[in-house]
């Protein structure tokens, strides 16, 4: 038997197109037991196209924070065998897997779209089912691991981040930009992942900053980049744009403000870049990402449109909005 997951069919490029041409944001069910439910396109690029989508500066997130929060990845045996064949034929990959093969997946789907370079695939055949895996590489941000060596701490660090910044609390898919440096692999300044301005220009809200480490269990973290977000705000981004202190996603923690945990990255001119070259916790250093956003992905009560985000009520919050969800029955 073999399988394409639906996250890798050939749906990708008409939706992928749509998305350049409209915005257009479709609700997508993982089916991890977030119990999102809409209706609409859906839209899941991801590999050669999501590698398409990165000459401009798009990524996609989407990845259930139920799938986050048990993606097991200090205890599947690939951060010590690598993303390579040998490290997808363990035993202790193919057990991890097999406990939940669709969350699974998805996780490896990000994974992969996170740590390897796009035009690459990393596939595995489950021996329990026969079923066939194909992930494809995108963003390229651990080298080493990707090509079967243990994870280092920064590539354990950068992929966790990766991982938190394509993470979303309601199961939706939203394009972002993700900006940031791939892990490094010496003293030098390692590379940025390339942007442009259009992508600046087009991705104009600042969202927030991602960091931790998923494979040694101290956890991932997230802050907003801009002021928390006014009553009247909303968006499906709210793992990272939080509108208070104590926004809840986990596993990912919310800290506060970027600008006090971290650092901006700079040039060799010591030109400040659109990201954090690191931000620290408890102590901690730690490679971030940093993501971007459209204005359209944050949703004001009043615009006339009930966003998924919004409730019926009284008032002109977004918990509470008369104008555009009406009132309650």
């Amino acid at each position: 038997m073999h399988r394409i997951p639906a996250s890798q069919s050939r749906r990708h490029t008409s939706s992928i197109r749509r998305w350049i041409r409209g915005g257009v944001v479709g609700l997508l069910g993982w089916g991890l037991g977030m119990g999102a439910a809409g209706c609409g396109v859906e839209l899941e690029p991801v590999g050669e196209e999501l590698g398409q989508l990165r000459v401009h500066a798009l990524s996609v997130n989407g990845l259930s924070t139920n799938g986050l929060s048990t993606n097991g990845l200090s205890t599947n045996g690939l951060s010590t065998n690598g993303l390579s064949t040998n490290g997808l034929s363990t035993n202790g990959f193919r057990d991890w897997f097999n406990q939940d093969p669709s969350t699974a997946d998805a996780v490896m789907s990000y994974v992969v779209t996170c740590a390897v370079a796009a035009g690459q695939t990393r596939t595995f055949t489950n021996p329990v089912t026969g079923v066939q895996y194909t992930w494809l590489g995108s963003l390229g941000l651990a080298t080493n691991w990707a090509n079967g060596a243990g994870a280092t701490e920064a590539e354990q660090q950068v992929v966790s981040a990766c991982l938190a910044a394509h993470a979303n609390k309601y199961g939706l898919h939203v394009p972002i930009s993700v900006l940031g440096r791939v892990a490094a692999t010496s003293d030098s300044t390692p590379p940025a992942i390339p942007y442009t301005q259009a992508e600046l220009d087009l991705y104009s809200e600042k969202e927030a900053c991602y960091f931790g480490n998923l494979f040694d269990g101290t956890g991932v973290f997230a802050a907003n980049d801009q002021p928390y977000l006014s009553a009247e705000r909303s968006t499906p981004r709210t793992c990272g744009l939080a509108s208070g202190t104590t926004q809840q996603c986990p596993p990912i923690t919310h800290l506060g403000m970027c600008a006090s945990l971290c650092t901006v990255a700079r040039d060799a001119g010591n030109v400040a870049q659109p990201y954090y070259a690191s931000c620290s916790h408890n102590g901690k250093d730690y490679q971030p990402i940093t993501a971007r956003i459209r204005p359209a992905e944050i949703y004001r009560c009043g615009d006339g449109v009930c966003q998924f985000t919004e409730r019926c009520g009284t008032g002109t919050t977004a918990a509470s909005c008369k104008a555009d969800c009406g009132a309650c029955p």
